[in-house]
């Protein structure tokens, strides 16, 4: 592992906002180098001796087992701790609790609903929190998004990615990811279902470093046309079930089907994070069919997860 670990070592991951162009890279650099030693099966203790707690206010199948995997095959030690298991359902602040894991954990990822809670969790903490996923951002996920689109592409930069549906945690951090890496990213949503405004504006200002386009759009052709991946979400994300009719009246027109994707470069990837509901967000023609990389980008969570781990703890 030759990336130089100063740069990151005791730091958070709460938002790929908060990292340099050339930070992002090196963590997906290094997602590919671990990759490669674990399909040699070259060990890589990094975290030997070390603790990872992961919190999960919100279920979870790819977060769970990938960072529990990812800190088993570094030599560590994951800690799964339910919310319902710990003090802070009954009542402890977010600010104790951060202070007595400290003491005990040399890391900690959070699956949960508020952005403010991780922030939270992280300004009390003396140990590094890693955001798993909140209703604000999804950073782990891009960071694997990132690596399966360099895989397929050979490239980032100068790369167009359209995100077709909910402008949500997913949307939000792929802003930021893009941003970052000097991808154009056109986004088509509804009206009233569009990312945050100081989301958008972050990205913008990240994108004009990189000299890449940030396109927030109401028409999935025109943010489609010419877009070498194309990436969805589920209309309705966890916590939203009551909504599901609604949504998927106002997001039909938003599904990437073969008809949409004809708009697309010949060669797009389709990346879904999953899980995916087959027939509204995307047909299984599209998820199921040739240009997809979702079971690829699935498995780079773990990857991209273990650079995470390495280079923070």
């Amino acid at each position: 592992m030759e990336t130089n670990k100063l740069h990151f070592k005791g730091r958070d991951l709460l938002s790929l906002h908060d990292f340099t162009p050339g930070e992002v890279m090196a963590i997906i650099e290094l997602a590919g180098e671990f990759k490669e030693k674990q399909k040699r099966k070259v060990p890589h203790p990094y975290l030997q001796g070390k603790a990872l707690g992961m919190i999960f206010q919100k279920s979870s199948t790819r977060t769970r087992v990938s960072f529990e995997v990812a800190m088993y095959q570094l030599g560590g030690y994951p800690i799964f701790l339910n919310a319902n298991d710990l003090q802070l359902g009954r009542g402890e602040t977010i600010a104790d609790t951060a202070r007595a894991l400290s003491r005990y954990l040399d890391g900690i990822m959070i699956r949960t609903y508020a952005q403010a809670d991780v922030e939270e969790l992280a300004r009390h903490a003396t140990i590094p929190v890693i955001n798993g996923l909140t209703d604000l951002l999804h950073p782990c996920q891009i960071l694997a998004d990132l690596q399966t689109i360099m895989e397929r592409k050979g490239t980032l930069a100068g790369l167009k990615l359209a995100y077709v549906g909910d402008g949500n945690n997913v949307c939000h951090s792929l802003l930021y990811g893009c941003a970052k890496v000097g991808m154009d990213i056109s986004v088509a949503s509804p009206d009233g279902y569009q990312p945050d405004r100081e989301v958008i504006s972050l990205a913008s200002r990240d994108a004009l470093l990189t000299g890449s386009k940030v396109e927030i759009l109401t028409d999935p052709v025109e943010a489609v046309s010419g877009a070498d991946v194309l990436v969805t979400d589920v209309w309705a994300s966890m916590g939203q079930e009551t909504e599901q009719a609604r949504r998927s009246r106002v997001f039909s027109p938003y599904q990437v089907n073969e008809k949409l994707t004809a708009y697309a470069r010949p060669d797009f990837i389709f990346l879904h994070c999953l899980p995916a509901h087959r027939g509204e967000e995307v047909t299984a023609e599209v998820i199921d069919g040739p240009h997809s990389a979702v079971w690829d980008e699935a498995e780079n969570r773990l990857h991209a997860q273990k650079a995470v781990l390495a280079l923070l703890l």
